[in-house]
């Protein structure tokens, strides 16, 4: 039941912010401000230097808000991803799919969300027991792939990342997405060190996942 109860609040989450920091201190920072405009999803990379203590800080911190799913993102093998469950994460993603990860995750009951941009490479995640498919990057193309992915393999469940923003949003969502993976514009203020205006963006995706469920 672990994996399903995670599967169905990354569902309801609608949109993962995907965090990216020069430091552990910056990372946090942009997390509690994205979960104070009111988005949930959090898949703090393991680009952020000491990415699993982060992990650890924020399922301390939120451990008391079930609707808000904390996972590891640019996970690259099987040796971090374990670091990352054992360090608190509920999730993990990946740039590609590997294996031997999504072997491990479905040791520990943990959802695996790998990118893939062909049918081939879907097929082959589905086959290792892949509930949700990363479409990265979706930049490369557009909405409609969804569409066409699912005329074939209707069963599939995809999380477009990369080239999703505020104004196709919704349009990934009516072709068939269930969650999207958000970071350039959500994070860019992060830069400057805004995070007033990270908790201001964030509100605008919250508001604009709230209009398409209506």
């Amino acid at each position: 039941m672990k994996k399903i109860s995670i599967l169905s609040r990354l569902k309801n989450a609608g949109v993962i912010a995907v965090v990216r920091g020069k430091n552990k201190e910056e990372a946090l920072n942009a997390c509690h401000a994205i979960i104070k405009g009111g988005l949930t999803g959090i898949e703090l990379t393991f680009t952020v230097p000491q990415a699993d203590q982060v992990i650890k800080e924020l399922r301390a911190c939120y451990n008391d808000q079930l609707n808000i799913v904390i996972g590891a993102g640019t996970v690259l093998d099987a040796i971090t991803a374990r670091l990352a469950i054992l360090a608190g994460a509920e999730y993990i993603v990946s740039p590609s799919f590997d294996d031997e990860t999504a072997q491990l995750c479905n040791l520990y009951q943990i959802p695996y969300l790998p990118g893939c941009m062909t049918i081939t490479e879907v097929s082959t995640a589905l086959k290792s027991g892949v509930d949700i498919v990363k479409l990265f990057p979706g930049s490369a193309y557009g909405p409609s792939i969804i569409s066409a992915f699912k005329a074939p393999m209707p069963q599939i469940n995809v999380m477009p990342t990369g080239g999703v923003n505020l104004e196709n949003m919704k349009e990934w969502f009516a072709e068939g997405a269930v969650t999207v993976g958000v970071g350039g514009n959500l994070l860019a203020p992060v830069a400057t060190g805004d995070f007033d205006k990270v908790t201001e963006v964030a509100q605008q995706y919250a508001a604009k996942m709230a209009e398409i469920r209506r």
